[in-house]
């Protein structure tokens, strides 16, 4: 499916492209917004790399990852980044993920983009059951996965590698009919 448009009242996620690498990298670069990520700040090299890849994908005609912009609708301005991968190990599932700019933290705006990437997943592209992993230590991120309706379902044991060191990661899943009952109109 492409492209991609899905809105809110304060935001929009779309389709990356390769002139948002300045903004992409105000969030992959920075050592304060990758700190729970599972991997370390990138280069604008990297980064533009990552837009590369991920528009290469969307153009693909069996696509399987949709890497989105997260963009404040009243200013145009990309806040963060949103990406649903199927899971190929699981009929109609995904996982998700999601990071925006340290300045934008606090304000709501995880929680809405998260609804978002749970809607495409969905009801744009029919699954049945999305899931996301987390570092223990984001608290944040488990407020907002569990008010979008994520249930907390466990722990993956030294999961990521960083920082020379191995990190557990805390999983959180949804099915449809969940989602479907906190969304009735949707």
């Amino acid at each position: 499916m492409y492209p991609i448009e899905r809105s809110s009242p304060r935001l929009c996620l779309r389709e990356l492209d390769p002139a948002d690498t300045e903004d992409v990298l105000a969030i992959y670069g920075s050592p304060k917004a990758t700190e729970h990520l599972s991997f370390e700040p990138r280069t604008r090299s990297q980064v533009a790399e990552v837009i590369a890849r991920s528009v290469a994908l969307a153009a693909a005609e069996a696509r399987s990852e949709y890497a989105l912009a997260v963009v404040q609708r009243d200013l145009g301005k990309l806040i963060g980044f949103g990406r649903l991968a199927l899971d190929p190990h699981q009929v109609r599932g995904a996982t998700v993920g999601f990071a925006l700019r340290p300045d934008m933290w606090g304000l709501g705006y995880g929680l809405e983009a998260v609804n978002l990437l749970l809607a495409v997943g969905f009801i744009d592209l029919g699954l049945h059951r999305i899931w996301g992993a987390r570092s223990p230590l984001n608290r944040a991120s488990a407020r907002t996965l569990a008010a979008a309706g994520m249930v907390e379902e466990g722990t993956i044991r030294e999961h990521v590698f960083k920082a020379g060191e191995w990190r557990d990661s805390v999983v959180h899943g949804i099915i449809f009919r969940e989602w479907r009952e906190r969304n009735p109109d949707a």
